[in-house]
C-alpha cells in the first residue's frame, strides 16, 4: 500500500478531519511502532506499521459514512466526554466510529454532519470553500432596523472583524442570518453586539443543503446529490421531500 501523511492517514481512517488529526499528533497521542510521532508529515504504510492513538490500534481505511443530524440543545460537539456532560455521538450507535464536521455550541441547535471521512470534513470546513451556513435565531426583544442594520456591520471575533453574508427579519423576535466564516459562537457575538438576547439558535443550511423535516435529535444518511449540495451556495428547492 502507497505511504501517506499520517494526519491524511488517520483522516482517512476516520480518527477526525485532518486539520483535528494534526491536532492530536501534535499532543503526542499518537504512537507508530511504538514510538511517539508529532510530525503531521511523517509518512506511514498500513500494511507494515501500526499506528495507536491514546492507546487504541488504529485500522486502515474503513467505508465511508455521511449523516445528516438534526443536532438538538444540550449535547457537545466533541469525541473526548468532559465529565458526564453529553455528547453528540451519544445519538448514535456506539459501535461506529464518528466525529462531526465543525461544531455547533452546546445550546445551539439544528444542521449538524457526522462522519468518518476526515477529507470531506475538511473539505467541508475549510474556509477556501466558502461553504455558507444559514441560522434562524429567536430573540427576547422585536427585531428593529437598527438591530438588523447593527447585525450587518458584524463584530470583532477572534481578533478578527467579522461580517455576516445576510441578515434580514422573519418577524417580530426572529431573523435568519447567513454565515461562512465558520469562527466559534460569531453568530451570538454579533446578536450580542446588537443588543439581542438569543432565545433560540438553529442552523437550518449548510451550503444547499437544507435541515428541513428530520425531527430533533435524529439522523439519517447523507445521498450522493445532497454531498454536493454542501458545496452549492444557494438552497436548492428540487431537493427529494425528505430533506425539504
Amino acid at each position: 500500500m502507497e505511504k501517506k501523511r499520517l494526519s491524511k492517514a488517520l483522516a482517512a481512517a476516520g480518527l477526525a478531519s485532518r486539520r483535528a488529526c494534526e491536532e492530536v499528533i501534535f499532543a503526542g497521542r499518537v504512537q507508530v511502532n511504538g514510538v511517539t510521532i508529532k510530525l503531521p508529515q511523517h509518512h506511514v504504510d498500513w500494511d507494515t506499521d501500526r499506528i495507536v492513538v491514546d492507546g487504541n490500534n488504529i485500522k486502515a481505511e474503513q467505508k465511508k459514512k455521511y449523516y445528516i443530524l438534526n443536532k438538538p440543545a444540550g449535547f457537545i460537539c466533541t469525541n473526548s466526554r468532559p465529565g458526564k456532560q453529553k455528547i453528540v455521538l451519544d445519538l448514535f450507535p456506539n459501535t461506529e466510529r464518528l466525529f462531526t464536521v465543525g461544531r455547533l455550541d452546546k445550546d445551539t441547535q439544528g444542521l449538524l454532519l457526522v462522519t468518518n471521512d476526515g477529507h470531506f470534513a475538511n473539505k467541508v470546513i475549510h474556509p477556501s470553500s466558502n461553504v455558507i451556513k444559514e441560522y434562524i435565531v429567536k430573540t427576547e426583544q422585536e427585531i428593529t432596523p437598527l438591530h438588523l442594520e447593527t447585525l450587518s456591520q458584524g463584530a470583532r471575533v477572534d481578533a478578527k472583524w467579522i461580517r455576516p453574508v445576510s441578515v434580514f427579519k422573519v418577524r417580530k423576535g426572529t431573523f435568519k442570518i447567513c454565515v461562512k466564516e465558520g469562527k466559534k459562537h460569531e453568530v451570538r457575538i454579533m446578536s450580542e453586539r446588537a443588543g439581542l438576547k438569543i432565545v433560540d439558535l438553529t442552523r437550518v443550511r449548510i451550503g444547499s443543503l437544507v435541515l428541513g423535516t428530520l425531527p430533533l435529535g435524529e439522523f439519517r444518511p447523507l445521498t450522493e446529490k445532497e454531498k454536493q449540495l454542501l458545496f452549492n451556495s444557494e438552497p436548492n428547492n428540487s431537493t427529494t421531500d425528505d430533506t425539504e
